[in-house]
């Protein structure tokens, strides 16, 4: 498959902006609509791969196209954060957090016509003790809206963090050296957009 298509399925902005750092800008966003609870007692890495495979699978690929799906969850211990219903819930996720480590595990999906692959990358995060003023700055500033976890590395939250040990942009949302390589296996140059296609 010679110049395929790339088609991001993701809503995600941060998305966005990290294929961007690889000169990536999709021929169309397709984000799938897909149930994103955890199924009982599932492991949180098992958690976000099969999210990533469910949003491939859902997600339509013509002949001509790679659609690079993504999902990321944040994990203390056996415990899968996922994006806060409310203030409250974000709140007892930072409390949870504060002063200890925790897991960012994203997992990228490549589906072409051939059939969808699976790579995940886990990131090892320290948050710092937190006081009740940090948390009620922080969540002031809605930035735990639509976050795993309650927050975004790189947002305001960024203050928390002392230490990581891993991949920054899995964090962010997508491991940008994993995705380039299983995206330059696929047939997708990077940094190529200026050029012809």
């Amino acid at each position: 498959m010679s110049n395929p298509k790339l088609i991001l399925g993701s809503g995600s902005p941060r998305r966005l902006e990290l294929l961007a750092q690889l000169g990536l800008l999709p021929d169309a966003v397709r984000a799938p609509d897909i149930n994103e609870d955890p199924k009982e007692a599932e492991k949180p890495r098992d958690y976000v791969r099969r999210m990533a495979h469910e949003k491939a699978q859902a997600s339509v690929c013509a002949a001509d196209e790679v659609v690079l799906c993504a999902d990321t969850t944040v994990a203390v211990g056996r415990r899968i954060l996922g994006k806060p219903a409310d203030a409250a819930e974000a709140e007892a996720f930072l409390r949870l957090m504060s002063g200890r480590r925790h897991k960012v595990i994203t997992a990228i999906a490549i589906k072409t016509p051939e059939g969808i692959r699976v790579k995940d990358v886990v990131t090892d995060v320290k948050m710092k003790r937190l006081s009740d003023v940090e948390i009620a700055g922080y969540l002031a500033t809605d930035d735990w809206r639509g976050k795993a976890g309650g927050y975004a590395i790189q947002g305001p939250a960024s203050a928390f963090i002392p230490w990581i040990s891993g991949s920054y942009s899995a964090v962010v949302g997508l491991p940008l050296a994993e995705t380039a390589n299983v995206l330059q296996s696929a047939g997708i140059g990077l940094w190529s957009q200026a050029g012809p296609k």
